[in-house]
């Protein structure tokens, strides 16, 4: 006959395991992306943490914003480069941005490689993976998924390696990554390109154009990211694609809603979250209603 204390446990222990926050909770990985795109995904590992979740997060010793008051587990790296090495090439990064008129998603790109800022940042990963210790860590620690922001890629890279499912946190992607990673058809003749400026009764000359751009599109992209692919190819000793990467992922939260794109076909994977895009407003200012006061008179004057 079993004690009357493992008797008595027992229940306890059943009730815990049914209760909301015990039989769901996880252990996260977070790989999050420096600047403004950290804000929003703060928001929500916060929240998850509030629901019982378990976050390790893994981010570079040099940042912008990463290191700020976070109350979950954060693992580091050292970087090849000084947060002046950083600032410096954002600087001329942007200053290139404002200096050049965007006019097509094509000078976008090539405004993009040609400051070299995003080959200067996508260099952490690579500092990332030649932590051996924090390597092994990830290697030992089970965890249930991946939460990541893609435009870094350096996520993607994580989960594929450690062979975690991912879930993809994003308000849209520069490349067709999206539509080559979650398979969702995306035709040249009906879904205008990013930037072109077409609607969705294009001309027949402005299908051309479409197609002209989706073209460029592909051509350049692989350009753009060839020295991540590259070096994710010395970490899986194999060629690596962009599908490769982008297909691995599990679940695309997008933080936009489907009323705003183009008319288009989207996997079930695929799920629009809303417009979580800044911090959280603060209350405005409570004022004193006045119906009749000065401002109004003058108003009703005028």
């Amino acid at each position: 006959m079993a004690p009357a204390v493992l008797t008595g446990f027992l229940p306890l222990c059943v009730c815990l395991l049914l209760t909301p926050g015990f039989a769901d909770a996880g252990r996260l990985l977070v790989v999050p992306m420096d600047g403004s795109h950290w804000f929003t995904m703060r928001s929500v590992v916060e929240k998850l943490i509030h629901r019982g979740h378990e976050v390790v997060a893994v981010m570079p010793e040099v940042s912008w914003q990463l290191g700020k008051s976070l109350n979950f587990t954060v693992k580091t790296y050292s970087t090849s480069y000084t947060l002046e090495d950083l600032n410096h090439q954002f600087r001329i990064f942007s200053e290139v941005q404002w200096k050049t008129r965007v006019q097509s998603f094509l000078s976008l790109l090539m405004i993009s490689s040609g400051s070299g800022f995003l080959e200067h940042f996508y260099s952490h990963c690579r500092s990332l993976f030649n932590d051996a210790k924090l390597v092994k860590y990830l290697e030992e620690n089970s965890f249930d998924a991946v939460f990541l922001d893609p435009f870094d890629m350096c996520g993607l890279i994580v989960a594929k390696y450690f062979s975690l499912p991912s879930v993809v946190f994003t308000r849209g992607l520069l490349c067709y990554h999206l539509e080559v990673g979650s398979q969702c058809p995306s035709a040249p003749s009906y879904v205008p390109r990013l930037l072109s400026g077409f609607s969705d009764a294009m001309s027949f000359t402005e299908r051309v154009w479409n197609h002209i751009l989706y073209l460029e599109e592909h051509l350049f992209c692989s350009y753009l990211i060839n020295t991540l692919l590259g070096f994710a190819s010395e970490i899986f000793q194999k060629t690596v694609t962009e599908y490769d990467l982008f297909s691995h992922t599990s679940i695309w939260l997008l933080r936009t809603d489907f009323v705003f794109d183009y008319p288009k076909p989207v996997m079930p994977n695929v799920i629009f979250i809303g417009g979580i895009n800044c911090h959280q407003g603060k209350s405005l200012t409570k004022m004193a209603p006045e119906p009749f006061g000065k401002a109004h008179s003058l108003w009703y004057l005028a």
